[in-house]
């Protein structure tokens, strides 16, 4: 049977030095006397330790904080920096006290005995498996600081793409909310105003104003279930997108047909796969135990059962291109670079030139998506407001030529 996880607990600890001076800190352990015995092999004589209340933590560690920190400490290690020293100087300059409360556990954690790598394993919601087993190469063979270079670069590459994608799925998500809101207020305010001033016309309004008022009587009157269901509807949605694997595949696999956006994705996802294999590989991990860290970085849930299958193949002797090919997820070209960089002993090589080459492909698409979308959202937005004042104006309109 499986150990049980203990949950690791920040505590609050104030004590004395080997010198008699007054320090305090914080440290993550499952109980106080881990605190109490953990500060003692330090020659600290505790005098005062406390839970730290969830409600005090300010700030969100974020994969910007995590990048800009592997970042800091490959620049600061290739420098000659000792690793304790590093963290030091990495964990008060920053400016989120949340990265620096969790630098000084991680540093605590070292200073004890523990690996660099087996400290970074505590905290798996900020270092992935990826993380870790990079580090640990490195630890093992000596070349932490290069690594580390490579696993920032990593990073900084792989944030780069999700802020792309970002950049392209918000602005019309953002537009379509607000077009919303501002057609609700209009159904909700100005449309039943209208509606006292036609009622006193006395003929038959138009078959448009009749259908805008009958669609604002219904925002009127049920503007709380309108509202409700929409937000019950995509608190469920989500909520069941993040815990139903089967949700997650069916999901993944419409936006990856989507149009416009669907292909988009699909380069952002091969790029991440390519680009998490070469570093794995590049590090010397072995390429069956590389593909569990390529899984869980591929973002989508299709091409993470399609590494898997891969990675079940490699493991009875099958070679990573036929692996590849037969998962069919993988274009003509990133099988062929990959063949060539099997057959030449340069796969992690070639692996990067993929990964370049779909980086540069997202980046187009972004650009071409972003030009496309401003005119086709002016459009929509133009045609559902135009429309929306052309029907309640055109009974004045009529009575005009009337009078007239």
């Amino acid at each position: 049977m499986a150990a049980k996880t203990v949950k690791q607990i920040t505590f609050l600890w104030e004590g004395k030095d080997k010198r008699g001076k007054i320090i305090k800190g914080e440290i993550r352990a499952s109980g106080e006397a881990v605190v109490n015995a953990t500060l003692r092999r330090q020659g600290i004589t505790v005098t005062k330790v406390k839970k730290q209340s969830s409600f005090t933590s300010k700030g969100k560690i974020t994969d910007k904080d995590i990048t800009l920190f592997t970042r800091q400490l490959a620049t600061m290690m290739k420098a000659g920096v000792p690793l304790l020293q590093a963290f030091d100087i990495v964990g008060k300059g920053h400016s989120n006290p949340q990265v620096s409360k969790l630098l000084a556990d991680i540093k605590a954690d070292v200073e004890t005995g523990s690996s660099l790598s087996a400290s970074f394993r505590k905290y798996p919601l900020y270092f992935d498996n990826l993380f870790c087993n990079l580090v640990g190469a490195g630890e093992q063979a000596g070349i932490l600081d290069t690594l580390l270079d490579r696993l920032a670069t990593y990073k900084e590459k792989i944030l780069a793409i999700k802020s792309k994608i970002k950049s392209a799925l918000v602005y019309p998500i953002s537009i379509i909310v607000v077009a919303f809101i501002i057609t609700a207020v209009i159904m909700i305010f100005v449309i039943p105003a209208f509606k006292e001033l036609f009622s006193s016309f006395g003929s038959e309004l138009p078959a448009p104003t009749l259908i805008v008022m009958n669609i604002s009587d219904i925002f009127v009157e049920w503007w709380w279930a309108i509202f409700g269901s929409i937000g019950f509807g995509l608190w469920f949605f989500f909520y069941t997108w993040k815990r139903s694997e089967k949700m997650q595949h069916t999901m993944d696999r419409l936006i990856l047909k989507a149009p416009i956006f669907g292909e988009l994705i699909r380069k952002a996802t091969i790029a991440r796969f390519a680009r998490t294999l070469s570093t794995m590989f590049a590090a010397g991990v072995p390429l069956v135990e590389a593909l569990d860290s390529v899984a869980g970085a591929s973002g989508n849930r299709v091409y993470y059962d399609a590494t898997k299958r891969i990675q079940s193949e490699i493991s009875t002797g099958t070679s990573l291109t036929v692996a590849m090919q037969n998962a069919d997820v993988f274009p003509n070209m990133v099988l062929q670079m990959t063949a060539i960089g099997e057959e030449s002993g340069a796969l992690d090589s070639m692996l990067s030139k993929v990964a370049d080459f779909y980086e540069a492909e997202v980046d187009d698409a972004v650009a071409a998506i972003s030009s496309l979308m401003e005119p086709v959202i002016m459009v929509v937005l133009g045609g559902l407001i135009g429309g929306l004042v052309i029907a309640m104006y055109m009974p004045i309109f009529k009575l005009g030529q009337v009078v007239g």
